[in-house]
């Protein structure tokens, strides 16, 4: 779970903490970080101030490929995105 921060999304933007995919194939070989996709799902941390945003805080959600801007903050990798990047929200 990701900890409180003090940065609040503006408008339509949902802040996001990617999560990292499996290290290893199906068939158990480990996979170097080179060769890793780019993560396409997150876990929501902040919501814009937009009352259309249909997420809330702990959502788990596919977002477009390489969309948003990323950055770091307290050594956790977030991603900043419009709300439209967001293609769905895992259900339990």
């Amino acid at each position: 779970m990701a900890k409180k921060l003090n940065l609040q999304p503006l408008g339509t933007r949902v802040l996001v903490q990617p999560l990292e995919q499996e290290g290893k194939t199906a068939s158990g070989l480990l996979l170097p970080e080179t060769a890793k996709e780019k993560p396409q799902t997150g876990l929501v941390v902040a919501i814009g101030d937009d009352e259309e945003i249909k997420l809330k805080v702990n959502d788990k959600i596919l977002f477009a490929k390489y969309s948003g801007t990323e950055f770091k903050m307290d050594g956790a990798d977030y991603l900043l995105l419009e709300s439209g990047d967001v293609l769905a929200r895992f259900l339990n």
